[in-house]
């Protein structure tokens, strides 16, 4: 079961985040049919979204857009306080070679220019947006510059997925690093030679370790202390009641062109790609007297 945790470390000056994330892209991937370059774009945003979405409370909920230039498209992933998450790729069809590093090419999937904004619904009458340019398409960097840049916390980004050759998941998670004031330069020294040194966060997954244990290694397991663990997984909020309340609201002219020209209705949901399928009467039913 995928789980994220939160931890502080040396005395609160130091936030972090650790997820396993693993089955939650796989059925983002099964519903969404990625090929593997996309599958690793849309993980790693999922991943990342998934821990931003642990930092909310209460209802607070946030949606993610990662808008490059490159052929996948728009990413757009919402997660909640709970760790619910859900999210799609416009283009899931999108696959290279390994890049020169011998990793997914997901630079070249997402595009190295376009934006990437989050809004927040923090239960208030006016939502937090922020937005910043794409840096480099792989992500995690591109998180590491929203939180420097967006929200003034100088965090630590990573994220990793690995696809086996069905293209299938084999490993996701990752990794959300915090200074707070008071950290001092010889432990954000630390933290960053730990981070440049330690394998790839996918393959920690792979190789069985724990978000408990990815944080140990990149703080010190002295240093941490481990506040909260969560279940993590992909849950979609759409239902039929959801789709009816919107043809609903098209109002009878329209609903009757369905009607007439269709014969019904079907509905995806973009999320989850779950399908709907509304047959006359159902339509009749909806009508306003």
């Amino acid at each position: 079961m995928d789980y994220l945790i939160k931890a502080t470390a040396f005395q609160g000056t130091v936030r972090a985040y650790a997820i396993q994330s693993t089955e939650t892209v796989e059925e983002a991937r099964k519903r969404h049919d990625t090929w593997a370059t996309a599958s690793a774009a849309l993980g790693r945003t999922i991943t990342i979204s998934t821990m931003m979405g642990a930092m909310l409370k209460g209802e607070d909920k946030l949606t993610v857009k990662v808008e490059g230039d490159g052929p996948v498209g728009p990413i757009v992933v919402d997660s909640n306080s709970k760790g619910e998450v859900r999210g799609y790729i416009t283009n899931p069809h999108v696959d290279f070679d390994l890049n020169n590093k011998g990793k997914l090419d997901v630079a070249r999937a997402v595009g190295t220019s376009g934006n990437i904004s989050v809004v927040k619904d923090l239960g208030l009458k006016d939502f937090f947006t922020g937005q910043v340019p794409i840096v480099s398409g792989e992500i995690g960097e591109d998180f590491t510059y929203y939180f420097a840049n967006s929200e003034q916390v100088p965090s630590a980004v990573g994220a990793g997925v690995l696809v086996n050759p069905d293209h299938s998941i084999l490993a996701a998670g990752g990794f959300i690093i915090q200074v707070m004031p008071g950290a001092t330069d010889e432990t954000i020294g630390g933290i960053e030679t730990k981070i440049s040194t330690i394998d790839p966060i996918s393959t920690l997954i792979r190789q069985g370790r724990t978000p408990e244990e990815i944080l140990a290694l990149i703080l010190g397991e002295e240093n941490m202390k481990t506040h909260e663990r969560m279940s993590v997984q992909f849950t979609c909020s759409c239902s039929v009641d959801r789709i009816k309340n919107a043809i609903k609201s098209l109002g009878n002219k329209e609903i009757d062109q369905m009607i007439e020209e269709d014969g019904g209705a079907e509905a995806v949901c973009h999320f989850c790609n779950e399908q709907y399928q509304l047959d006359v009467d159902d339509l009749n039913a909806l009508k306003q007297a």
